[in-house]
């Protein structure tokens, strides 16, 4: 039987009411990887009606939030992180290059921090990654993508410091 949003999302405020740390998150980690394996969920909410990020739910008492991502095209982003917030990665189809970046100056309100590279590698289909706060990434994409993420909150509403690679 197919999951339903409802039903996941039910699960995510299980795992993160009983352990709301990193712990946790790896356990969402592996349920966004099991849901990513469910077509009919994936094709649901993200489909050509989809917008680049949409929020499908946001939780009531905990905040966190369920994500439908549809990048049409090719793209790569700045280094960043999501501030105060976590945020988990699913691939649902198409191929995501994913770097990690160590912060060698702090990000301020006058001066975007910088960042070096440390680590590439690439997300596929049915994969999820785990970005705890702080950890500073950026995602690079060659063609269309689909994902379900998952955001520790709304990232949308945070404020967050710009980061320059160097």
């Amino acid at each position: 039987m197919p999951a339903t949003l409802e039903s996941f999302a039910s699960e995510c405020r299980q795992i993160l009411k009983a352990d709301p740390g990193p712990a946790g998150r790896e356990q969402i980690r592996e349920l966004v990887q099991q849901i990513l394996k469910d077509e009919t969920f994936v094709t649901t909410y993200i489909n050509d009606n989809t917008p680049d990020r949409q929020v499908i739910y946001e939780d009531p008492e905990l905040g966190f939030c369920i994500c439908a991502h549809l990048n049409r095209g090719a793209k790569e982003a700045n280094p960043h992180d999501h501030g105060s917030s976590w945020a988990i990665y699913g691939q649902a189809f198409g191929e995501t290059e994913m770097s990690e970046w160590e912060i060698v100056e702090p990000a301020s309100e006058a001066e975007p921090g910088k960042v070096r590279r440390t680590k590439v590698y690439s997300l596929k289909p049915g994969m999820a990654h785990l970005y705890n706060e702080s950890e500073v990434h950026s995602p690079k994409r060659v063609a269309a993508t689909g994902l379900i993420r998952i955001e520790g909150t709304d990232t949308q509403k945070l404020k967050r410091l710009p980061y320059k690679a160097i």
